[in-house]
């Protein structure tokens, strides 16, 4: 077993012991489709002209949200615009050293400053401690509805920015955000392109086949179904035609898994790093290279 492999496999351990009772899904499987879902959520955002944060107010199937965005850096309307969605239960807004932040390691702890206006969205129920995430996520429909709500903000972002600009959007995410990069393409595609990072469209099957499903809990479990009913989006992805599509899977991942996942992927080009979940994660350098490489495709008279 490689240390890829190892250290996911660990960190399911771990999150199993912790979560306890609290696992996914523990009290609730019903809910709405995510595509059900997004066509039943209602929300505005404020307009985007400065730098800051964002609080919105959302109304979806699971009740009010909260979710927000931050935006990081404003260069204008004729600089290019990367909107990124984080990973599950990390803190995007954390901006410091040792926070628990992936968009704060790709796009801003870095001495490769970018020339794009940046975004990162918070979804819902991360804005709290880890017990009541954990308190929320133990009903499926919260589940759902958090993906689901940062697709429609993501949305409502993109058709503000067309508005003003004509440069190119590009949204990208990592893992939990990697999914909701992949539902707003499945449902809307109006973004310039999308860089999903390890990430896919069978969202189901990460909870039911995958190391991750010790996270899991055994009503789920029996009920294998209806999980993949609410959350597997693949037929609604493949009905997408536009080539806009660049994902980055890691080999080693334990959770969403190479083999299955890339299936996603078919006639796009994938990009396989030789890591596991954890450690694709924390390789920086290289998703932001990614991320970049794809913006760069897209805009041929940027100085990036």
């Amino acid at each position: 077993m490689n240390k890829h492999i190892f250290l996911d496999r660990l960190t399911a351990f771990v999150g199993s012991w912790i979560a306890g009772n609290k696992k996914f899904f523990a009290k609730s499987i019903e809910s709405p489709t995510l595509q059900e879902q997004i066509a039943c959520i209602e929300l505005s955002i404020p307009s985007i002209d400065t730098e800051g944060i964002f609080d919105v107010n959302a109304k979806t199937p699971a009740g009010k949200l909260d979710p927000a965005f931050c935006v990081a850096q404003w260069k204008g309307n004729d600089y290019p615009t990367i909107i990124f969605h984080h990973g599950n239960n990390e803190r995007p807004f954390d901006f410091k050293k040792g926070a628990k932040n992936t968009f704060w390691q790709i796009f801003i702890n870095t001495p490769e400053k970018l020339d794009v206006n940046l975004i990162v969205v918070r979804a819902p129920f991360h804005n709290c401690t880890l017990k009541e995430y954990q308190n929320s996520m133990v009903e499926l429909g919260n589940f759902a509805a958090m993906i689901a709500t940062s697709a429609k903000i993501n949305e409502e972002l993109i058709m503000q920015i067309r508005k003003i600009s004509l440069k190119p959007i590009i949204t990208s995410g990592i893992s939990l955000g990697g999914w909701v990069t992949n539902l707003h393409r499945a449902v809307y595609n109006t973004s310039t392109a999308y860089a999903p990072l390890m990430a896919g469209t069978y969202l189901g099957e990460l909870f039911l086949k995958s190391k991750y499903r010790k996270m899991v809990s055994g009503i789920a479990h029996h009920n294998p179904e209806t999980i993949r009913k609410v959350l597997n989006f693949n037929r609604v992805f493949e009905n997408k035609n536009t080539t806009n599509v660049f994902p980055l899977l890691a080999r080693y991942d334990q959770f969403i898994e190479y083999d299955l996942q890339r299936k996603s992927y078919n006639g796009y080009p994938l990009n396989t790093i030789e890591t596991g979940h954890i450690t694709g994660a924390i390789n920086s350098n290289v998703l932001r290279k990614h991320v970049i490489h794809v913006l760069q495709s897209f805009d041929k008279e940027s100085n990036i």
